[in-house]
């Protein structure tokens, strides 16, 4: 299996985290595949054909730390493309929530 799970929909509360620059934060970091519990069952063949799929957005997949599981939350895509290129693990931002749901302190931005 390629995933630890496979959800349809994110099990823990509305973070409130959407602004790129929030996410831009994170510090990205390896995850392994088969730790990740998707919070989308369906995907689209497209997005996953598409070599500019990131173009737009984040280069590293979201994922939601909450009560001991990982969430992929953004990224089914390049988690699957990686997976079909034999790798393992991919580089992610991990937004971590508190047992009740809000969000631990993400680092500051760097400094100039």
């Amino acid at each position: 299996m390629i995933f630890k799970a496979v959800g349809d929909s994110a099990p823990y509360p509305a973070h409130g985290v959407t602004a790129q620059r929030d996410w831009a934060a994170i510090p990205p970091r390896q995850i392994r595949l088969d730790q990740l519990v998707t919070t989308r069952a369906q995907l689209d063949l497209r997005g996953l054909l598409d070599d500019d799929s990131t173009f737009y957005g984040d280069l590293f997949a979201h994922v939601v730390a909450w009560n001991g599981e990982l969430y992929l939350e953004t990224g089914l895509h390049r988690a699957l493309r990686a997976a079909l290129q034999g790798r393992t693990s991919i580089h992610a931002r991990v937004l971590e929530l508190t047992n009740d749901g809000r969000p631990v302190s993400a680092p500051p931005p760097p400094t100039e």
